[in-house]
């Protein structure tokens, strides 16, 4: 995909060759870890007692990225994957879904990575992950897409990819350049207390980019987590503790219960769709699909955003 400069200085998006659709300003460009899940063949047992297990594609970032193509949006995926089938698969599976894959690299030393993941009949989510490690965290900032970066209205993120060298430098650097060529910058935590070294080391990684980001999404449990054990639907908390001057939008979700949200000006709550769960995998994934899929495609949304950036 190429973006020509129009002489009022914005963009007009060719059509990408490497996946995606037909762009305008409205690419989400999705950073960080695609990987495969093992599931289990029957619902509410625990890893050990699950009888079997069937693989799909995951990794927080790369469902984000195919859930807005997949709500008629734009998107690209930039991460490191294993030069193996699984890492083949990943990036066809991306291509399938018309999103922009041209951001992949693949590494000859290193496995794409694995993880099982069960819901078990307590509601208890239970995750192993294999990264050893695994090629997502090898991605080098001098393998970065620049141009892909340089096109983003939104750059979108998780934690994971800050845990490790080389990859956490990359994630860095993906974060200066999309913000110095505009980009709205969107944050989903996504805590995955097992791949950190500790809860205090884990802390500190997620807050360490916090106040780089202008939409940040994050659940409950994390408010709990980050605050140090604070009441999480308590809004002074959340205003006083999370709430930082650069941030546009913070979403707080609530499970089946629905969401909170706040800006600068304005605080609100919207309900949840009472639906019967399957399975609550990627459902947090699919929500900030949802939402920045609704940002990148509504400009009157953008502008407000923009407004406060500017």
């Amino acid at each position: 995909m190429a973006a020509n400069h129009t002489t009022d200085g914005s963009k007009d998006w060719a059509l990408n060759t490497n996946g995606g659709s037909k762009d305008n300003i409205s690419l989400v460009v999705c950073f960080g870890e695609m990987l495969i899940d093992f599931v289990p063949t029957v619902a509410g047992v625990s890893l050990a007692e699950a009888p079997a297990f069937k693989k799909a594609p995951g990794g927080a970032p790369a469902n984000v990225a195919v859930c807005i193509s997949r709500l008629g949006g734009s998107s690209a995926f930039i991460g490191k994957l294993g030069d193996d089938d699984f890492g083949y698969m990943l990036a066809d599976i991306l291509k399938q879904n018309n999103v922009n894959h041209s951001g992949i690299r693949f590494d000859p030393s290193a496995r794409t990575a694995l993880a099982f993941v069960t819901l078990r009949a307590d509601g208890e989510r239970e995750f192993l992950f294999f990264r050893h490690p695994s090629a997502d965290m090898l991605l080098r900032e001098s393998e970065l897409d620049m141009n892909l970066l340089k096109q983003a209205r939104i750059f979108h993120y998780g934690s994971i990819s800050l845990i490790a060298e080389p990859c956490r430098s990359a994630h860095l650097a993906a974060m200066r350049i999309a913000k110095s060529s505009g980009s709205i910058l969107s944050y989903d935590p996504n805590l995955r207390l097992a791949l950190w070294p500790s809860p205090e080391n884990a802390r500190e990684g997620i807050m360490s980019i916090w106040e780089q980001a202008d939409v940040i999404k994050i659940s409950e449990e994390e408010i709990t987590f980050l605050t140090g054990g604070d009441d999480p639907n308590d809004d002074n908390v959340v205003l006083k503790k999370l709430f930082h001057p650069n941030l546009k939008l913070l979403i707080v979700t609530e499970g089946s219960e629905g969401c909170r949200y706040y800006t600068k000006e304005f605080k609100g709550r919207v309900g949840g769709v009472k639906v019967k769960p399957v399975d609550t995998t990627g459902a947090g994934d699919a929500f900030v699909g949802g939402i920045l899929s609704s940002l990148a495609s509504d400009l009157s949304l953008l502008k407000v955003l923009l407004a406060f950036i500017t």
